[in-house]
């Protein structure tokens, strides 16, 4: 085996034996054994099992052929066939981004040939391989974890909005699934009037609730911490205990205790209200459309008002004791301090946290479902199953429990997903360790 050059002529020839096959630059050039056996055994195991990975890729294509004749059992089932692709198409990535740093490392090391002079003894390429490799492998686990337990099922809900799986007549091992392409989300965005129709109500109440839920709550608990710091100190941690109550108790369980109380026809509070003469006729809190959409965001507002006020009274710590001493001694007055000093300086501490309580109200199954089950009903109900206080997630949770359109349902999380990623963006670009350039 000869040397190669130091003047850098050969770094073609290098690169094309690095593609050709991974490793073998590294073996027949380079005299790294180690690098070139672990990435020519990578491609060779890849190549093995290649023609099993070629078959999964096909059934992700076709996604199975109907055999009625055959038992159950024995029937293409297409939504294992989707997974298992996914898990190739993730396969495949990895064994890419292997191949592109064989390539690399061939070249890099062919570059530090150059500039040294020499190659390296077996024992320094082992000593450098093992070092940079450690946090590789330590990270390998959770690496794998997160693809298998995060990016493919996220991959497989995507998927399965731009196919047909849904109730009666595609859902497997009965029956096979077909990609439709955009034939969903045009189905839910007009094409059918009373699906889309539900679509727009559903998703316009959702938009209406996270923007009422977040702020009614935020500056609920915004007034409600400026009152406790006003009051006498010796009195205000028991209000503070007090307040923080209803956020501390599990939200299902105080959403059927309100379901209970507001009920039309039994609840409590009807009936003090009829005993003490204040109404003649049970007030419909919960059957009527436009109350109970209202009923909804007071009740969310009475069970989240307290982690804003914890939140905000811990910004106001923050703020100079001397600003408020002199704006007293130019003469404001407490609304205009509040206007003026404490506000805008909460405002821009909290400001992040507001944009992911709006996500998280967007997502709020609880506080919903447990409360009002997405009734009462309306005219599309009948079809759609969403009812008038129904958000995004909880028709979700209907369209695959009940009525198992997954087609449907993973088109509304697709659309979700991009009404809520720019906002995890922005609070993830506020990061300390991001604007520091520590990640």
């Amino acid at each position: 085996m000869k040397n190669l050059p130091t003047d850098g002529s050969a770094e073609k020839k290098v690169h094309k034996a690095a593609c050709c096959f991974m490793g073998l630059a590294h073996l027949i050039y380079l005299r790294d054994f180690v690098k070139g056996l672990f990435f020519a055994l990578c491609e060779i195991l890849f190549l093995a099992f290649s023609p099993a990975i070629i078959k999964k890729l096909i059934d992700l294509v076709t996604l199975g052929s109907p055999h009625p004749e055959l038992p159950i059992k024995q029937r293409d089932n297409s939504i294992f066939m989707l997974i298992d692709g996914i898990l190739i198409l993730a396969l495949v990535a990895i064994f890419i981004i292997v191949y592109v740093l064989s390539v690399r490392s061939a070249r890099k090391e062919y570059t530090d040939y150059c500039r040294k002079g020499v190659f390296g003894s077996q024992k320094e390429h082992l000593n450098t391989a093992l070092g940079k490799s450690f946090p590789i492998f330590g990270l390998a686990p959770s690496f794998i974890i997160v693809i298998i337990f995060v990016v493919v099922p996220l991959i497989f809900s995507v998927c399965v909005a731009f196919t047909n799986y849904s109730d009666p007549s595609h859902i497997p091992p009965n029956n096979t699934v077909d990609w439709v392409g955009f034939q969903n989300f045009r189905e839910l965005m007009g094409g059918q009037r009373t699906w889309s129709q539900g679509f727009v109500r559903v998703a316009v109440w959702t938009l209406v609730w996270a923007v009422l839920s977040t702020f009614t709550c935020y500056f609920g608990g915004l007034i409600v911490a400026v009152q406790l710091r006003e009051i006498n100190a010796r009195i205000a941690p028991f209000f503070r205990f007090i307040f923080i109550l209803p956020y501390a108790v599990p939200s299902v369980v105080t959403m059927l205790v309100w379901k209970n109380l507001l009920n039309g026809s039994f609840g409590i509070i009807n009936r003090t209200l009829m005993t003490l003469g204040f109404i003649q006729t049970p007030i419909p809190w919960l059957s009527s459309p436009h109350m109970a959409q209202f009923v909804c965001v007071l009740i969310n507002l009475w069970a989240g008002f307290g982690y804003f006020m914890l939140l905000t009274m811990g910004t106001m710590t923050a703020i100079p004791q001397d600003m408020y001493e002199a704006a007293r001694i130019d003469g404001a007055g407490k609304l205009q301090i509040l206007n003026k000093i404490t506000l805008p300086l909460v405002l821009y501490q909290t400001m992040p946290l507001i944009i992911m309580s709006f996500a998280h109200n967007v997502n709020n199954f609880g506080a919903i479902y447990f409360l009002t089950g997405g009734a009462p009903t309306v005219s599309d109900s009948t079809t759609t199953l969403a009812g008038s206080t129904d958000i995004l997630v909880t028709w979700i949770y209907k369209l695959t429990i009940t009525l198992m359109k997954y087609n449907y349902a993973s088109v509304i999380a697709v659309m979700i997903f991009i009404v809520l990623a720019p906002f995890a963006i922005f609070q993830f670009r506020q990061t300390k360790a991001y604007k520091e350039g520590e990640v």
